[in-house]
């Protein structure tokens, strides 16, 4: 019977501990889905400020149709996948990589990936896609913009050589419902509507802008850039989010599933521990008549 106790108070003992790292894991994923979240809220302004730029260029210049970014030459499409090379997300790569399949499959032309994170890299491969670039899924919020410089850089010298005409990404980002969901973005050719919608928006104040020369082409090329940019970190910042919401997740159900082994764990140990204490009394009671009996008998004789 102590050998049995001393076995269920280690148990608890364990499970203590392991409930005490689950917590921890839980209040890191907590903060680090508000950092994420603020970041990809304190791009509303600056986003907003680029679309003023932009819509400064349209108005004074004809919006760049498609054939512009690549004269049509090629059928190229380049893709950024967002992954996660953390554990205890589930099925975070699986499903994105399922997504990411599903929406190329009805898109023409030769599909060329650039995967940020290993484990998506191995997943996207495994599916026979050409997976050209891998680059390190940011550890923290302040390497996100890293990351993002180095794919500006890579996609700029890519368009630079005319080798795609299309750029995609895909990541996953946070929804109430499921936890997070796939979501994909077509940044390049800029949308039609999306230009015609800016050169045509009402400007905030009374006074009209006016861009200082005939030529367009830098200030329209920086804030394109600045575009890309921002479209970029706010898919990263999206997914680690969606990462740290999906472990937030599989944190609180498994300190559910320890608060029911520890509960179960200590009903066992109360209920050794009263038959433990039930025996010694019957021991004792057994003892105290077995005693007055021999007294008894020896009054007798």
């Amino acid at each position: 019977m102590s050998n049995t106790l001393e076995n269920l108070r280690r148990k608890i003992t364990g499970a203590e501990q392991l409930e005490s790292v689950v917590r921890t894991m839980k209040v890191q994923a907590a903060s680090n889905i508000g950092q994420y979240e603020m970041a990809t809220k304190a791009l509303g302004d600056y986003y907003h400020t680029v679309e003023l730029g932009l819509t400064a260029c349209f108005r004074q210049s004809a919006p760049i149709v498609a054939s512009e970014w690549s004269g049509q030459k090629t059928q190229e499409i380049t893709v950024i996948v967002f992954g996660s090379d953390q554990g205890l997300v589930g099925q975070f790569n699986d499903q994105l990589a399922d997504y990411v399949h599903t929406q190329l499959d009805t898109l023409p032309g030769t599909k060329t990936l650039w995967a940020v994170g290993e484990r998506i890299y191995g997943r996207l491969s495994d599916a026979s896609f050409k997976v050209k670039k891998t680059f390190e899924v940011p550890g923290a919020i302040t390497s996100i913009t890293s990351l993002v410089g180095q794919i500006l850089m890579e996609s700029t010298a890519s368009f630079t050589q005319d080798e795609y005409s299309r750029m995609y990404i895909f990541h996953n980002r946070p929804d109430s419902g499921t936890v997070y969901e796939p979501a994909c973005q077509k940044l390049l050719p800029l949308d039609a509507t999306w230009q015609h919608s800016l050169a045509q928006a009402a400007w905030p104040t009374g006074n009209l802008p006016e861009i200082i020369g005939d030529n367009t082409a830098p200030l329209l090329y920086t804030l394109l850039r600045e575009y890309l940019f921002i479209s970029l970190f706010r898919a990263c910042a999206e997914s680690l989010a969606s990462e740290n919401t999906s472990r937030l997740a599989a944190m609180q159900r498994a300190e559910k599933n320890i608060d029911k082994l520890l509960e179960d764990l200590k009903q066992n140990s109360r209920t050794l521990r009263q038959s433990s204490i039930d025996e010694e009394l019957f021991d004792v009671i057994a003892g105290y008549v077995v005693s007055m009996e021999e007294k008894h008998i020896k009054q007798k004789s």
